[in-house]
């Protein structure tokens, strides 16, 4: 980690500009605004505070656009159904435990043991729906 500055302290403001966003964000995206704290931080220090967020579960990453997005939900240990709309970046969370227990019932069809789940969603958040109605 960065010089005088403890993995903690990193993971709050990670977390922080993060919960700022309605949409997802690049590691170089928070790298850019974790910048006005502190103009040498570097790639690995913002990586490192994403994987450890992500662990605890405290963000998601968007797989699907290599992105992070704050964790919204006050469930802990859920599995999030994630909605991205194309049009503008919305991303909105919600939880479904009936979609994780199809797709678990799914997998033990076959025997398969799921150890991680991502559930993307993408098309037009109702704004951009409304614009193109328009």
């Amino acid at each position: 980690m960065q010089k005088n500055r403890r993995p903690a302290e990193w993971h709050a403001r990670v977390l922080t500009v993060l919960k700022k966003s309605s949409v997802g964000m690049s590691a170089y995206e928070v790298l850019d605004e974790l910048k006005v704290f502190n103009p040498k931080i570097a790639p690995p220090t913002v990586y490192r505070a994403l994987n450890t967020l992500a662990e605890r579960g405290q963000v998601h990453r968007l797989e699907s656009r290599n992105a992070y997005v704050a964790c919204r939900c006050t469930q802990p240990h859920h599995v999030p159904v994630l909605s991205v709309c194309d049009g503008c970046g919305l991303v909105q969370e919600c939880v479904a435990p009936q979609v994780l227990s199809a797709l678990s019932a799914v997998a033990n069809q076959t025997g398969f043991v799921s150890t991680h789940q991502v559930i993307e969603l993408h098309g037009r958040c109702v704004s951009c729906c409304e614009v193109v109605a328009s």
